[in-house]
């Protein structure tokens, strides 16, 4: 008998007997009530990745516990729920202010706000849970196939998520990497080829995990591969910078439509324009809550003759009647330039349309105008200030393909807000991150004029050059250079990742349909 041949079939036995105790422990974990408050966990930590506190590792390490549960779940529906039970736990923590929204500024009373959030956020908990699901009957014949598979699946599903019922894009994982080093990959594939970056990352960072040499190397290409990207100017430079002032009044919500409060509102805005020096000044959303056929023109010729004494340009943000039932959430412009308007086109259901079957929400909701009419799909930027500026109205630039429409025509992007509508919570900074990746996967500034806050001033590599506390009055003052010329993204925007995906999954489907060899 050769000693050798026992020695390496001992070993190889240990060996087996290892992956099996390690299996059987990966499957009690997943399949016990541990596995699934494991779950609720990994996805209220990974909203720690995201704006405020912005520590984009903790995706990483939630998605690689994620996988280690799906790898132990015993059965295809058992991965779907843990899979539920993580997005119930990011949705639940990370937009947590929609109750904020419903209850304190729509009135609605507590418990059915409470019903209504939890409902929201258990329905955005069935994308992941699709994933888990749907990865977990692939059953695929390579189990160096998964690590693949589910980051394409998972980029599919937030895509999905993107546009389906007018889409929900918040919280996707992409979002998290603004200040990472693979914000350089945001030019090329944008918010949602992020995301599948980080699940990408997750799955080699729980292979580092395993001692496997592959799964660190693996994760250090793909940072140092971000770091190489981010060294490469997509835009060029157009014109010397523009001086701009944004204006935040700080007008709370339950404050803003009250007429006693009109004339007082007005006067505010009109010292704020007065005492800026700025080419370019730009005001909140619906800054002047009053429709513009009823606001006093003197008011606007007021305006108007201050800019236009500076050589400069205002963006006014209020609500623009055009007929009884036909009403646009709008800015226009008065100054130096000819006067041009931007309807906003994407609208938030039940804030500012009612979907048909819905007409009973506005008697449940005290919302002031919500039912506008969409603006055209393509409008023009806006010729001011010796710019061409791509404006956004609050909730639209969470819809990255959407913004890209006006580009690259557009020098400048601008985003008007008022999200006061969500109290002091996690929402504002949210949203200054989501204006960040706009900035990111389109190369150009983005000026962010808002209510109570963050109003900022956002460069062409998704830095925040300067900003404003939440909840004070007062200008943001600076420069903004326009750029010119088109990222990858702005080409092509989320056409190839999502064609990707596609491929990816069809691929891995078909390799698990193949027979084995020698069967």
């Amino acid at each position: 008998m050769n000693p050798a041949r026992v020695h390496g079939a001992d070993t190889t036995a240990a060996a087996d007997a290892r992956g099996t105790a390690t299996a059987e422990a990966r499957a009690a974990a997943a399949n016990n009530p541990r596995g699934s408050a494991a779950a609720v966990l990994l996805g209220a930590a990974t909203v720690a990745g995201f704006a405020p506190l912005g520590l984009y590792p903790l995706p990483f390490l939630a998605l690689a516990g994620l996988l280690h549960l799906w790898r132990g779940a015993a059965t295809p529906r058992r991965a779907g729920f843990l899979g539920f039970a993580f997005g119930a736990g990011l949705f639940l923590t990370g937009t947590s202010w929609i109750y904020i929204s419903l209850h304190d500024f729509g009135l609605m009373p507590a418990p059915l706000a409470v019903i209504a959030t939890v409902a929201f956020c258990c329905i955005l908990g069935l994308f992941p849970a699709a994933v888990g699901y749907l990865q977990a009957r692939a059953s695929l014949a390579s189990p160096a196939g998964r690590p693949l598979f589910i980051p394409a699946l998972w980029m599919l599903s937030e895509w999905l998520r993107g546009w389906l019922f007018t889409g929900f894009p918040w919280l996707a994982l992409g979002y998290s990497q603004t200040d990472s080093p693979l914000a350089g990959f945001a030019p090329l594939v944008g918010v949602f080829g992020l995301s599948w970056l980080v699940v990408q990352g997750g799955a080699l960072l729980l292979l580092a995990i395993e001692r496997r040499v592959a799964g660190l190397a693996g994760l250090a290409v793909l940072m140092a591969a971000g770091l190489g990207l981010q060294q490469i100017e997509w835009t060029g430079a157009e014109g010397e910078p523009v001086s701009v002032s944004l204006l935040q009044g700080n007008i709370p919500q339950d404050m803003k439509w009250d007429e006693a409060r009109y004339a007082g509102t007005v006067e505010l805005y009109r010292n704020l324009v007065n005492n800026s020096s700025a080419r370019l000044t730009i005001l909140p959303e619906t800054a002047i809550p009053r429709f513009l056929d009823r606001i006093d023109p003197e008011f606007l010729r007021a305006l108007d003759a201050s800019v236009r004494a500076r050589g400069g340009d205002l963006i006014v943000g209020l609500p623009l009647r055009e007929a009884p039932g036909r009403y646009f959430n709008s800015v226009i412009s008065v100054g130096a330039s000819a006067g041009q308007r931007y309807d906003k086109t994407h609208l938030v259901p039940l804030g500012e349309f009612i979907p048909p079957g819905f007409g009973w929400i506005i008697k449940v909701l005290q919302i002031p105008l919500a039912d506008f009419t969409r603006g055209a799909t393509r409008q023009a930027p806006l010729a001011l200030a010796g710019q061409r500026i791509a404006v956004n109205i609050c909730y639209e630039d969470a819809f990255g393909e959407e913004i890209i429409g006006a580009l690259p025509a557009a020098t400048l992007l601008a985003n008007v807000s008022n999200v006061a509508w969500f109290g002091d919570s996690l929402a504002p900074h949210q949203h200054l991150q989501i204006a960040q990746m706009r900035s990111l996967e389109t190369g150009r500034t983005t000026l962010r004029a808002t209510n109570t806050g963050m109003t900022a001033i956002i460069d062409h590599r998704g830095r925040i050059a300067s900003v404003l506390p939440e909840f004070t009055r007062g200008s943001l003052n600076g420069f903004a250079q326009g750029r010119s010329g088109a990222t990858p993204y702005v080409r092509w925007g989320n056409f190839p990742v999502v064609l990707l995906a596609f491929v990816a999954c069809g691929v891995f489907m078909l390799r698990r349909k193949q027979p084995a060899a020698g069967a």
